[in-house]
């Protein structure tokens, strides 16, 4: 496994972002928790690739697995931003922002083995993580999916006459489909808190960019009456200054915007996509590059390095921790039971949960 959280290069510079409001305004403790979320966020995704891939001892992950190494600057930086009000929905590569919004890693990896203490009681795995207790909405697997669900999450926050915004992340790859302008054009209409967050890796499922959607992905929003950005998202201090703007234009306003935030991911498009040297759209000299240029937890230890809030003992304890707790939840869904033949027809129909109440006639489930 990579550790890219575990050294210093030899001059750490600080972020000209640092000195926006957003960030000036972070005390020492609450940067040092950022930065310890991110490389919480890389240590379970590289511990779930070495369980998918070396599956053993009650614990194997099944079905797809989308990860999210090189891209924790984006969930980071965004769900920071939170307030009370605030809400969140993604798409399948739904880990990162996980763990961003607070959600503990023991459900998390469970969820991934399909174990019936997983945040979805086993039932949803990679690409269904939950947990509404902080509004955060999935993990969707249809691509685009989510986009007309976050539309809607605005529209109650404004029904409700609430000072908050939704954030309705999606892929490069999803821009294109038709629910995703007919979201666009739903919350420019009706002026919904919305922040539509691409989060453009540059391949969507394995084509560029390039070959496959022309002009600029945010400057669509112009064709929509609506606010539109472009941030470096391998800076957290440029992802929470550039977000911050658009969250407050909602939240305070009921404005939506387009907000496209350049990343990159390590790893292939899922687990079954081959990484280099046997991946046809890329290099490995590519991939290195960046993680040596821009690698997101890189970048913003170096920025606390500089600031004098980290220091080389600090950086090892916060790493060794992540992988601590990681093997920790590894061991909590060893122990976890798979659910039942049973559950099946449980969390299906809100009737059959709760009987007592059920007023529909006829059967709800065929044998």
């Amino acid at each position: 496994m990579s550790n890219p959280a575990a050294t210093i290069v030899e001059k750490p510079r600080a972020s000209p972002a640092a000195s926006a409001a957003v960030n000036a305004s972070l005390a020492p403790a609450a940067k040092i928790a950022l930065h310890r979320t991110m490389v919480r966020i890389r240590r379970f995704e590289e511990r779930s690739l070495h369980l998918y891939k070396d599956a053993k001892d009650n614990v194997k992950i099944g079905g797809f697995l989308h990860l999210y190494i090189g891209q924790e600057a984006v969930a980071v930086g965004c769900c920071s931003l939170m307030g009370k009000d605030d809400h969140v929905i993604t798409a399948y590569r739904d880990h990162g922002h996980a763990i961003a919004v607070g959600m503990e890693l023991n459900p998390l990896m469970a969820e991934l083995c399909g174990k019936a203490t997983g945040c979805s009681k086993g039932k949803g795995g990679s690409m269904h993580f939950f947990a509404p207790d902080k509004n955060y909405w999935g993990g969707h697997g249809i691509v685009g999916g989510q986009i007309p669900l976050g539309a809607g999450l605005a529209y109650g926050i404004k029904y409700k006459g609430l000072k908050g915004a939704a954030m309705a992340f999606l892929g490069d790859g999803a821009v294109n489909q038709g629910a995703v302008h007919e979201a666009y054009n739903l919350a420019a209409l009706w002026s919904l808190p919305v922040v539509f967050v691409i989060e453009n890796n540059g391949y969507s499922m394995g084509t560029s960019q390039a070959r496959s959607s022309a002009g600029d992905l945010a400057k669509r929003a112009e064709g929509y009456g609506m606010a539109w950005g472009v941030i470096d998202g391998h800076d957290l201090y440029e992802v929470r200054a550039g977000m911050d703007k658009f969250l407050r234009a909602a939240r305070e306003q009921s404005k939506p915007a387009v907000v496209e935030i350049r990343t990159y991911r390590y790893r292939g498009h899922s687990v079954a996509d081959p990484d280099p040297p046997n991946s046809t759209y890329r290099t490995k000299a590519e991939i290195e590059e960046y993680r040596r240029t821009k690698d997101p937890i890189q970048v913003f230890q170096n920025a606390l390095v500089a600031e004098g809030v980290l220091t080389a003992a600090l950086i090892e304890q916060i790493d060794n921790d992540a992988r601590e707790e990681v093997e920790r939840s590894v061991e909590f869904t060893r122990a976890s039971p798979y659910p039942t033949a049973a559950d099946i027809q449980s969390d299906v129909y809100w009737e059959t949960d709760n009987p007592s109440q059920r007023k529909s006639q006829g059967r709800l489930f065929f044998d």
